[in-house]
């Protein structure tokens, strides 16, 4: 029997390369992290020579750059997910209470569940919490900065915190999360049960809520 072998694909049909790129380089981070994200092995996976790559990404960062993007809107998918389980209450503060242990549960959850896209989502210095990239956004259009910020503004909205301590309360709160986060995914927490994961996070969200 004669095994044939298969010439990687110089073109894709309906401009459906840069999608195919992409979704390999999600894989690589998933699995590897944004150290695993390269431009030749993605190239590979998605079945073209490497010079087809660079007519949609011209760099390796400008695929690393997509990628974590991607991860970002994973990211504020879950937040939304999250939030959207909420029910109204007659009592706003309660409502804006769960609104920020929401943010947080659903962002401690996605680290523990996808460890290499949390890695790939927050790496790198040049994170910027007003950005109107609508690839790093979830279904509403917010990225999870976003979202952050709108569950702190409905503590101010029902009086649970004052205006005065909502500047910089962002920075507050994710630290402590995001903290965590690391310690229970890269740090000495790694073999902590779910269960006492989770514990550990609803803690940390007690001290944030009360600390703010």
């Amino acid at each position: 029997m004669t095994r044939t072998h298969t010439a990687p694909r110089t073109t894709f049909r309906h401009g459906d390369l840069r999608r195919a790129l992409l979704d390999a380089g999600i894989a690589l981070a998933r699995a590897g992290g944004p150290d695993a994200v390269v431009l030749r092995e993605a190239t590979r996976r998605a079945g073209v020579v490497p010079n087809a790559a660079y007519r949609h990404f011209k760099s390796h960062d400008a695929l690393l750059q997509a990628v974590r993007a991607a991860a970002l809107a994973s990211v504020a998918a879950a937040m939304e997910a999250e939030l959207a389980m909420l029910r109204r209450s007659r009592y706003p503060a309660h409502f804006a209470r769960a609104s920020v242990r929401a943010v947080g549960t659903a962002y401690l959850r996605f680290a523990q569940a996808e460890p290499g896209l949390f890695r790939t989502a927050f790496f790198g210095p040049d994170l910027a919490l007003d950005d109107p990239d609508p690839a790093k956004a979830g279904p509403s259009g917010m990225n999870p900065f976003q979202l952050l910020g709108l569950a702190l503004n409905r503590l101010v909205d029902a009086g649970v915190m004052t205006r005065a301590r909502r500047p910089g309360a962002e920075f507050l709160a994710w630290s402590a999360v995001h903290g965590l986060a690391l310690l229970i995914i890269d740090g000495p927490l790694r073999r902590v049960t779910r269960a006492q994961a989770a514990a550990l996070g609803q803690r940390v969200l007690d001290m944030v809520e009360k600390g703010l």
